[in-house]
């Protein structure tokens, strides 16, 4: 007795749903175990993060924290027109426009030295990532015995018969800063670079040697290549760390520093102290748009870069 040929594709057809079926629940089973590990960390960054800033963004548009009338732009005006806001922005954009540059150059030739055969690498390296162990306040103390007006540095200066420089207190002090922030982030953007140059595939670096390409040609064809998102993400993560350098300067300084000192956070921090919250908020909002569009020309660039050197 044969089967129906109708039965036949009845049944191919229900065992083709029942496995449609197994696929969907499996997918769905998927979806929920990564939304179970997905959703505290969402509601994490959204009570202490998304939830703050979407407060300080409607504080920024009201008279005052205890009248809720929308002002409208004022608060912006107001803080835009104000000259201590204005020199801090400077101060601030001077500052990471010179130190970032040099934590990410210098970083990646200290990379590329340790990357050689130089003789006591080990000694070299542990040298420069003993700074990332340090607290900042100890690193503030150590810059407080090395350029305090009577500190180890012009003591040493005195023998040569050079007078006293007060560091903190001159056109010097933003040097003295960049120093120690260079001190400070050259140790963690090395070991990124070194973990990039390892990924440089060999047998391209062997080939160009065999093809009789210098060390300097080999750098900038194949080398630098494969480091630029290396590159852009340390130059990201040293302009974060650029904006964050207050700490330091308030430890050295204290509330309002020399003028070449004084950052948009010690405005923002005196701002806080003096309960002007509207002028806190508008300033923070301001800040947080410009690192938003600089982080994103970076990325722009990052992408262009790479669809060029993908091509």
């Amino acid at each position: 007795m044969t089967v129906p040929e109708t039965e036949t594709a009845n049944n191919n057809g229900g065992s083709m749903v029942r496995i449609n079926n197994k696929k969907r629940f499996k997918k769905l089973r998927e979806a929920l175990a990564f939304a179970k590990y997905l959703v505290p960390s969402f509601l994490g960054v959204s009570l202490f993060f998304f939830g703050p800033m979407v407060q300080i963004a409607v504080n920024s548009f009201q008279k005052s924290p205890t009248n809720p009338e929308f002002v409208g732009l004022r608060n912006y005006e107001n803080v835009l027109s104000n000259a201590a806001f204005l020199q801090a922005g400077e101060n601030t954009l001077m500052f990471s426009l010179f130190a970032v540059p040099l934590a990410v150059v210098l970083s990646l030739i200290l990379a590329l030295l340790l990357n050689s055969k130089m003789p006591g690498k080990s000694v070299f390296r542990s040298m420069l990532l003993n700074p990332m162990m340090v607290p900042v306040a100890s690193i503030v103390l150590i810059w407080q015995v090395l350029f305090s007006f009577t500190g180890s540095i012009n003591t040493y200066l005195g023998y040569f018969g050079i007078d006293k420089i007060d560091w903190m207190k001159s056109d010097l002090s933003r040097i003295v800063i960049i120093l120690l922030f260079l001190w400070k982030t050259l140790g963690y953007n090395m070991v990124l670079f070194l973990a990039a140059l390892n990924n440089v595939p060999p047998e391209l670096i062997d080939t160009s040697k065999i093809d009789g390409a210098g060390s300097t040609r080999r750098f900038f064809s194949i080398s630098l290549v494969y480091l630029y998102p290396t590159i852009f993400f340390v130059g990201i993560m040293s302009l974060i760390s650029s904006f964050k350098i207050f700490r330091e300067v308030y430890l050295l300084t204290g509330d309002y520093p020399y003028s070449s000192l004084y950052m948009l956070q010690h405005f923002m921090n005196n701002k806080f102290r003096q309960l002007d919250y509207q002028a806190l908020c508008s300033s923070a909002i301001v800040m947080a748009l410009v690192m938003i569009l600089i982080v994103g020309i970076l990325f722009l660039a990052e992408f262009k870069l790479g669809k060029e050197v993908e091509e």
